[in-house]
């Protein structure tokens, strides 16, 4: 497997996009290949800053870099040697099986998109981030990529989600729950409630009908569904949130006598070792005709190592033929949607 990685992606970039790869290769096996996509002389001179010999680890020259703050479609017209384009080009020719980016989201979504495609049946691709919970996995989708959605978005949304945490997170049957702003059938918008019954339409899904912000928090569901624009707020927003409880729970702590706040910090530790999205390390981007994965802007080494190993379980795991499959099986048709 060939995996491609845009070392100039993110805020860290490139030192901790570098790093990520390189602790990950020799976890991998034998016959994979990380590709590093950037400047070429500044990816090589940090490569032999850490004295490490070529191999199983090459570099594509990319000259250009899209800022995280560039207007996506512009960016890929006036940098087309960037290294969020170049890597949908060689995803598209055959020679990545996996991309990788921290970069500027809408510029990822717009060039894998527009290379790769999309799979035949799905209209538009969507963002499934996983949210590390107490009592497990919750996958949300879409997170940004599409922000005006239509009720079949959301009902492939749905589907594809449904795989994703079959097959990547182990639930047999995980329950599928649609954003709204309450749980009764009468709550919501029209696209919500067309989506609402074709969910609930198709006897693949385990539907449990609408679900309130709250509710991700409460074992309700292990699937939401909602527009990109809802599910960017909500990602963005419990991101400060749980930042925000930390830091508090810290500053008490530190507070109290040293041998009371050494107590605690093991316990506080592994709570948010258990609820930090880096050890998933990216968000696939569903429906896409590839594999491809969207970290955070802030990812450092550790979370550039996790994609890597997750893009992989993704194409071994086949999930886009899974996601064909399903939707080719699938009775909604387009124009009723």
């Amino acid at each position: 497997m060939r995996i491609a990685i845009d070392a100039m992606g993110g805020d860290h970039a490139p030192d901790e996009i570098i790093a990520g790869a390189l602790e990950a290769v020799p976890q991998l096996d034998k016959d994979d290949e990380v590709v590093l996509v950037g400047p070429q002389e500044l990816v090589e001179s940090k490569l032999a800053e850490l004295k490490f010999k070529k191999g199983r680890v090459s570099v594509v020259d990319a000259p250009e870099v899209v800022a995280m703050d560039d207007a996506p479609i512009e960016s890929l017209r006036k940098k087309p040697k960037s290294s969020i384009a170049v890597m949908a080009k060689m995803a598209k020719r055959g020679q990545a099986d996996a991309v990788i980016s921290a970069g500027n989201t809408g510029a990822c979504v717009a060039a894998f998109q527009m290379r790769m495609r999309t799979l035949p049946g799905v209209n538009r691709p969507g963002i499934a981030v996983v949210f590390p919970m107490s009592a497990g996995p919750v996958t949300i989708c879409d997170v940004g990529a599409n922000v005006a959605c239509k009720p079949i978005n959301l009902y492939q949304y749905g589907l594809m989600s449904t795989l994703y945490s079959q097959h990547i997170l182990g639930i047999a049957s995980p329950r599928v729950g649609l954003m709204s702003i309450g749980q009764e059938d009468a709550k919501g918008n029209e696209v919500v409630k067309r989506t609402r019954e074709l969910l609930r339409s198709d006897n693949r899904l385990n539907f449990v009908g609408n679900i309130e912000g709250r509710d991700i928090f409460r074992d309700v569901c292990d699937v939401v569904v909602c527009e990109g624009f809802v599910g960017n707020v909500i990602l963005k927003l419990t991101e400060g949130a749980v930042d925000g409880l930390f830091r508090a729970i810290k500053q008490e702590l530190m507070q109290e006598k040293a041998r009371l706040a050494l107590k605690f910090k093991p316990i506080i530790m592994r709570v948010y070792q258990k609820h930090d999205y880096n050890e998933y390390g990216g968000a696939p981007l569903l429906g896409i005709n590839g594999t491809a994965l969207i970290c955070h802007g802030s990812s450092k080494s550790r979370t550039i190592r996790n994609a890597i190993f997750a893009s992989k379980k993704y194409y071994t795991q086949r999930i886009n033929e899974k996601i064909t499959d399903c939707l080719s099986e699938a009775h909604v048709r387009t124009s009723d949607a």
